[in-house]
């Protein structure tokens, strides 16, 4: 009989030592098992999706003790809302609509500073694509006055960014009727262009970006050029815009470069993640970016010495971030 309580003892004690093993790992930074992480991004049609997929899975097969999942969302207000609510732990997002959530001005005037999130890194500029009927007479923004268009899925950081762009040119389409707007995601907005049922639309994201290169394809669609003085009064008076050009050749039918502008994209995370999780995060996205270009092209500009662009100035980083730019000597 002793001796049998001696064994279950034993056992007992050689049980607790391997569960510890086992939630002791160097990768999620938790000791309390699996970590949940699901990584918000927007609709299907922009870059963000397929990106964060390809980030999710290398997060699963790279980082111990991760359970990683992508979701479609409405693109970056949403995934600040969702953040908030605990149903995201990391999310893809503009600067610009980082800036205007931490400060609470803006579109998060109402609903004051959101202080549940900071940074992790830049990810790749997103470019503000203007699609018009090809045999279109508009040329600036200005034209489009009277028309219906896409400005994005309504609240969405398309729709803010084609606000304020509209604002510049004195177009309202929230307080006033100065066009008729249709608040779709971007493979609907694609299709009710093709379909000669809207005149313009807005797509925010990469370059290329997939809804832009079907509408191109398609032959029924021409890109709209900024004109430079609108590009230098946008960016002087909305700090985080920056001047763009899509080279000639980057869609199908586009035969010269076309100028616009663009803002940084920037993963941002819950601040209750643990240090040393978001560290191994950030780490196995820089030493993994082979893998992730093959999501997206986008991800050509991913790369460490870029990592605080659109960041420094507008929201703090992540302790675990911080570490590892840290560690880059980028930080001091």
């Amino acid at each position: 009989m002793v001796a049998m309580r001696r064994v279950s003892a034993f056992a007992a004690v050689l049980l607790l030592l391997v569960a510890a093993g086992c939630g002791s790992g160097s990768g999620g930074g938790d000791s309390g098992g699996i970590r949940n992480i699901n990584v918000a991004t927007a609709t299907t049609g922009g870059a963000y999706y397929p990106i964060g997929n390809a980030i999710a899975n290398l997060w699963n097969e790279q980082v111990q003790g991760v359970r990683a999942s992508a979701q479609a969302t409405n693109g970056g207000p949403h995934n600040i809302q969702l953040m908030a609510k605990g149903d995201a732990e990391v999310a893809f997002a503009e600067s610009g609509v980082v800036y205007e959530a931490v400060t609470g001005s803006g579109a998060y005037a109402e609903q004051g500073k959101q202080e549940h999130f900071s940074a992790m890194t830049h990810i790749y500029p997103n470019v503000m694509q203007w699609i018009v009927r090809k045999e279109s007479d508009i040329q600036t923004l200005a034209d489009l006055k009277g028309r219906r268009i896409v400005p994005g899925p309504q609240n969405s950081a398309s729709e803010l960014n084609s606000r304020k762009m509209l604002a510049l040119v004195d177009i309202d389409y929230r307080d006033r009727t100065d066009v008729k707007a249709d608040f779709l995601d971007y493979n609907q907005a694609a299709d009710q262009l093709k379909n000669r049922q809207v005149e313009a639309v807005m797509l925010g994201g990469a370059v290329p970006l997939a809804a832009v290169m079907d509408v191109m394809a398609s032959g029924e669609g021409r890109l709209l050029s900024l004109p430079e003085d609108y590009i230098k009064e946008l960016t002087e008076t909305y700090p985080w815009y920056f001047p763009y050009t899509i080279p000639a050749g980057s869609y199908p039918n586009q035969g010269e470069d076309v100028y616009t502008v663009a803002v940084a994209n920037v993963l941002i995370v819950r601040n209750d993640l643990p240090e040393n999780l978001v560290y191994n995060l950030v780490k196995t996205m820089y030493e993994n970016q082979p893998l992730l270009l093959e999501s997206h092209s986008a991800m050509a500009a991913f790369k460490p010495e870029d990592g605080l662009n659109g960041i420094a100035g507008v929201v703090d980083l992540h302790p675990g971030a911080a570490r590892f730019f840290r560690e880059q000597g980028m930080l001091e």
